[in-house]
């Protein structure tokens, strides 16, 4: 279903998140500055349409400064012939899952399609939710942020293998013959979980 929100306003959330993002974590003053005339451009886009005060968006967005919540990763379960589709990391070499983080305004399944899309060449459709994990509970290498997985069962519709700029090919492996994985992508349990969804489409979402 499309967002049923207004455009102006879709627009401004996604100023204001990545002004957020970049305040957070940028120690360049110059940058901070950047970031906060792009937080002040959301704070007008909002105030025009919405005949809000700004200084009561104002006040409203600076109260978000250094809230955090859990990181959402997407992670798609692609088959064809009982082979899963694998996708080579360029930063690390290994292999992993083609996924990455939901993008503010984008739904899960929103996500995980257009990662698909972008890093493996393939056009797919999500099609069952079959796991929700924390990531800090299975044996990722430890990261900064706290992140949730949800893994998708997604059908092959057509596309091509590509390579992306943060990935360098796309292949599909049997269950006996994996490759090299990328641990803080994807982990052999999360792997052996999608052929068990493959294999076993019945079974319930396993959540943490």
């Amino acid at each position: 279903m499309d967002n049923m929100i207004p455009k102006w306003l879709e627009w401004a959330q996604k100023i204001q998140a990545v002004s957020r993002n970049g305040l957070t974590y940028t120690q360049n003053v110059f940058d901070q500055e950047r970031y906060h005339q792009l937080q002040e451009v959301a704070t007008e886009i909002i105030s025009a349409y919405s005949e809000v005060d700004m200084p009561l968006i104002r006040d409203i967005f600076d109260k978000q400064a250094g809230y955090m919540t859990p990181k959402v990763d997407v992670r798609g379960a692609v088959f064809k012939d009982d082979r899963l589709l694998f996708v080579k990391e360029l930063s690390d070499g290994g292999w992993t899952l083609p996924g990455g983080w939901v993008d503010v305004n984008e739904s899960p399944g929103q996500a995980v399609e257009r990662e698909v899309r972008e890093e493996a060449g393939y056009i797919v459709k999500a099609v069952k939710l079959a796991a929700v994990y924390d990531r800090n509970k299975h044996p990722h290498p430890p990261y900064l942020f706290h992140a949730y997985k949800l893994f998708f069962i997604c059908d092959l519709l057509g596309g091509e293998p590509t390579v992306s700029i943060e990935t360098g090919g796309a292949e599909f492996f049997t269950r006996d013959n994996l490759p090299d994985l990328s641990l803080a992508r994807t982990t052999p349990d999360e792997i052996e979980r999608c052929f068990d969804y493959h294999f076993q489409p019945n079974l319930p979402t396993e959540f943490d």
